[in-house]
C-alpha cells in the first residue's frame, strides 16, 4: 500500500460563483503545465475537489511541483479506496503506522457520500476502535493530535490524508488578465511579478537596457529573473528595449533633479506602446511607497499622468524587510543581488525631485522633441522568450 493521489483544496475559487468553472478549469491546465516531467500524473476533477493521480511517481517531488501552483490553497498526500469499511479500516492503519514521530492521534471522518451506510461520528469512533486494536504505543488525542487521521468519504470513492501541506493561495494564473511587469534587475520588481501572478494575471515582462552603460550580465541578470518566475506560471515573454540613446538625450537635455520622473515617463510610454500591441491590460511595476525619491505620491502621480493604463503596485504598503523576505522565499533573491547596475542606477541625480509637479515637467518635456527615439527605441525591441523550469523548493506557509 502507498499514496497513490495528492487531495487538492482550493479556497477563494470556491466563491466565485457562475465563473467558478472557469478557475477550476484554468487551475487543472495550470497543474497539467506544472506536472510536464511526470508524464505519467494525471489531474482528475469532482466535485469541490481535484486530485493528482500519482501512477507510480514519487508522492514527495510531484507535491514540491504543487507548491508552485497558485489557486491551491493546500493539498495532501492521499490512498483512495473504495467505499469498503474494511479496506478503510486496512488504509487507515497503514497510514497511521508509517507515520513519522507520532504518538497521540485522532480521527476525523467526512461523509460526503450519504448513501455510506455508516454515519461520520459513528465511523470516527469504530475506526479510532480498530486503529487502537491493531497498535501499539498509540494514544487518542481529540484536542492536539501529532497527526489528524482524515477520512473523506465521497461518491466516487474514499480518501485517507494524514497531514496538509499549505499552498501558494490566490488565484489561477490566467484568470486575471495579462499585465506588463517592468522588470529592472533589483529586488523589488521580481516580487511585484510574483505578487501579480497569485492574483491570476499572467505576465510579460519590459527591460530598458542601456549598453555599454549596462552590460549584457545585468540583462541576462533578468532574464534570469524572468526564468524564475516562469516555475509559478507559464512562459513569460521578455520586451527589451534600447534604451541607451534615450536615456543619454533625457540627462543631457533635462534639468538633472528632474530626469528621473521624465525618464520614468518615458518608460510608461513606451511600456504603453508594448500594451496595446501585445493586447496587455496593465503595467505592474515594484514600487513601494515612500521607498525612494521617485517612489512618492507625487512623483507616482505625475508619472501616470502619461498614460491611462493601470498602473498595479503590489508592494505598495510593503517595507524593504517584507520585499526582501519574499525575495529569498521565492529564489530571486541571490539572482537580484548580482552585482551589475540597470538603467534605473546609473544616471542616479545627486538631488532628484521628491515632489514633481505636472506642470513643471511638462513645461520641460515641451523643451524637447522625444517622439523619434522613441519610435527609433520601440523598433528596436528585441522579444526573448523563456519557459524554463526551476524547481522553487522553498515552504510558502509563512509567505506573506
Amino acid at each position: 500500500m502507498q499514496y497513490d493521489h495528492i487531495l487538492i483544496r482550493y479556497g477563494e475559487m470556491a466563491l466565485k460563483g457562475k465563473n467558478r468553472k472557469s478557475f477550476i478549469m484554468q487551475l487543472e491546465h495550470n497543474l497539467q503545465q506544472q506536472l510536464k516531467d511526470y508524464p505519467k500524473t494525471k489531474v482528475k476533477r469532482t466535485q469541490g475537489r481535484m486530485f493528482v493521480l500519482l501512477n507510480g511517481h514519487d508522492p514527495e517531488d510531484v507535491m514540491e511541483k504543487c507548491k508552485n501552483v497558485f489557486g491551491i490553497q493546500s493539498m495532501s498526500l492521499a490512498i483512495k479506496v473504495r467505499n469498503d469499511e474494511d479496506e478503510i479500516h486496512d488504509a487507515a492503519l497503514w497510514a497511521l503506522k508509517n507515520a513519522i514521530d507520532v504518538k497521540t492521534f485522532k480521527v476525523t471522518v467526512k461523509r460526503v457520500d450519504k448513501k455510506f451506510p455508516i454515519r461520520s461520528q459513528d465511523m470516527n469512533q469504530t475506526l479510532g476502535k480498530y486503529l487502537l486494536l491493531n497498535t501499539n504505543g498509540f494514544t487518542v488525542d481529540v484536542h492536539k493530535p501529532d497527526l489528524e487521521l482524515k477520512v473523506e468519504i465521497r461518491t466516487e470513492a474514499t480518501y485517507i490524508t494524514t497531514s496538509v501541506v499549505p499552498g501558494l493561495g490566490g488565484l489561477p494564473v490566467g484568470t486575471s488578465g495579462k499585465t506588463l511587469l517592468m522588470l529592472s534587475g533589483g529586488i523589488d520588481s521580481p516580487v511585484a511579478g510574483f505578487l501579480a501572478m497569485k492574483r491570476g494575471v499572467e505576465i510579460e515582462a519590459v527591460h530598458f537596457h542601456s549598453p555599454p552603460f549596462t552590460s549584457d550580465r545585468a540583462k541576462q541578470k533578468v532574464l534570469d529573473l524572468a526564468e524564475k518566475l516562469t516555475s509559478y506560471g507559464n512562459k513569460v515573454n521578455v520586451h527589451v528595449v534600447p534604451f541607451t540613446k534615450l536615456q543619454q538625450h533625457i540627462f543631457r537635455e533635462m534639468p538633472e533633479n528632474y530626469a528621473m520622473t521624465i525618464m520614468r515617463r518615458i518608460m510608461m510610454r513606451i511600456c504603453e506602446r508594448v500594451c496595446r500591441k501585445e493586447s496587455i491590460l496593465s503595467i505592474t511595476t515594484g514600487e513601494s511607497l515612500g521607498q525612494v525619491a521617485s517612489q512618492t505620491m507625487e512623483s507616482m502621480n505625475t508619472i501616470n499622468e502619461v498614460t491611462n493604463f493601470p498602473i498595479l503596485r503590489p508592494l505598495v504598503a510593503m517595507d524593504k524587510d517584507d520585499i526582501v523576505r519574499v525575495s529569498k522565499k521565492i529564489d530571486t533573491y541571490d539572482i537580484s543581488i548580482r552585482p551589475y547596475e540597470d538603467c534605473c542606477t546609473i544616471f542616479v541625480p545627486k538631488s532628484p525631485k521628491t515632489r514633481p509637479g505636472r506642470e513643471k515637467v511638462n513645461q520641460f518635456e515641451s523643451q524637447t522633441d522625444f517622439t523619434e527615439l522613441i519610435e527609433e527605441a520601440v523598433k528596436g525591441i528585441e522579444v526573448v522568450t523563456l519557459s524554463g523550469k526551476i524547481d522553487a523548493e522553498k515552504e510558502f506557509d509563512d509567505l506573506l
